[in-house]
């Protein structure tokens, strides 16, 4: 491979921008790839790949690198000529490389590969917590999982088509896709492609769901007709995937804190064909009372730590502190407590999040079934979805009864 100056260029300025003033990788690669209208579908993959991969083993390259945060522009040079050396790339004589030590490089990652906390690059924190969760075993494995790149997974919209007519539309765009044993609605794409400036995506044919994720609305049991709400909505991912399920009939109530979200959801919904949405944002506790003992289903998406989807979201190891994650689980015992009031008797509720932590999970329900409000719910059933055992997201799911 041949290193081009003005795409390494992008590359550092984008690591500036996500390593010393906090923004989002996603949001940053997206700036960077509008920067040059002529860069080809190879030279914005370089971009992007490169700088998910520096963001990614930040703790590794950075330790090789001898450089400590916040990174200066030279420091920035550093740690980019270590992902290079170990790539195998030939570097340029460009002034920003000369003397780098590509030996000593080579050498440091190897001994630095023998001590977990480098080689799969997490804060010492971090990985204490997720050895203490889940025991040192399968910490080890899930950390590693959770360390390579995520396969570019969508869920056919059969509101719209079926999954062998999907298939056929997106090969005859050059877009070759294969089936998952388990995940009736799952394709996985064989090669990265900008698959949302595809004519089967504006005609609203599929939506890019991890396959972890696509499990939760089966999970709800939801049928025809039934009354849902799905109360963390978000940008929608799953209230669209219900509507699938209903085959759009009965009602999806869709609500979130964050009205910009339903905004968006509102306009994947009309691309879906889904017509039983309807999105209310929560601004009063009026407008959950409103729904009390009145709902089928509940999806319960909680807010989490999101430690089941680092594949797809790296920057999120450096971003998390250890006070957030404590106050989320308070957030999540008061969002179970709030949200379930709106089950009717013998109606169900999901909670789910994409942590892989039990203490956000299997610990929540429990500490829920034990609370007053949760003294009408009993068990159903539950599934812990690991990224080193199902080879996608880390997700958890626990289906919930209210008996009375």
């Amino acid at each position: 491979m041949r290193l081009h100056r003005n795409l390494v260029y992008a590359v550092i300025d984008g690591l500036q921008l996500i390593f010393n003033e906090n923004k989002y990788a996603d949001k940053v690669v997206e700036q960077l790839l509008k920067r040059d209208k002529r860069w080809g579908a190879r030279d914005r993959g370089f971009i992007a790949e490169t700088t998910y991969d520096i963001v990614r083993w930040k703790r590794l390259y950075a330790e090789i690198a001898e450089v400590k945060e916040p990174f200066s522009r030279e420091n920035l040079w550093r740690i980019f000529a270590v992902w290079a050396v170990l790539k195998g790339i030939r570097l340029p004589d460009w002034s920003q490389l000369e003397g780098t030590p590509a030996r000593r490089i080579k050498g440091r990652f190897d001994e630095l590969s023998k001590i977990r906390k480098y080689r799969e690059s997490i804060p010492d924190w971090l990985d204490l917590l997720g050895e203490k969760e889940l025991g040192e075993a399968v910490w080890t494995k899930e950390l590693h999982a959770l360390n390579q790149q995520a396969s570019v997974i969508i869920r056919v919209n059969t509101l719209k088509t079926n999954k062998k007519a999907l298939q056929a539309a997106l090969k005859e765009e050059a877009i070759e896709t294969l089936s998952i044993k388990g995940y009736p609605e799952a394709l996985e794409l064989k090669e990265r492609a900008n698959i949302f400036k595809t004519n089967a995506f504006s005609d609203g044919l599929f939506e890019v769901q991890d396959a972890s994720s696509q499990l939760v609305a089966s999970f709800l049991d939801a049928e025809p007709g039934m009354r849902i709400a799905d109360v963390c909505a978000g940008a929608g991912g799953k209230s669209l995937h219900l509507a699938a399920k209903m085959e759009n009939k009965g009602q999806i109530i869709a609500l979130d804190i964050y009205g910009n979200k339903l905004k968006e959801l509102k306009r994947r919904a009309r691309r879906n064909g889904a017509h039983n949405i309807e999105t209310r944002p929560i601004d009063s506790t009026k407008v959950i009372k409103k729904l009390h003992n009145s709902m089928d289903r509940v999806l319960i998406d909680a807010p989490c730590s999101g430690l089941g989807v680092l594949k797809r979201n790296p920057d999120a190891k450096w971003k998390l502190q250890p006070e957030f994650i404590e106050n989320i689980k308070k957030t999540q015992q008061d969002i179970l407590n709030d949200y379930s009031k709106m089950v009717k008797p013998g109606g169900k509720m999901v909670y789910a999040t994409c942590s892989v932590l039990p203490s956000e999970n299997q610990d929540q329900v429990a500490l829920f079934l034990n609370s007053e409000n949760g003294k009408a719910f009993k068990l159903i059933k539950d599934k812990k979805v690991l990224a080193s055992t199902s080879g996608f997201d880390g997700f958890y799911m626990a289906l919930l009864e209210k008996v009375s």
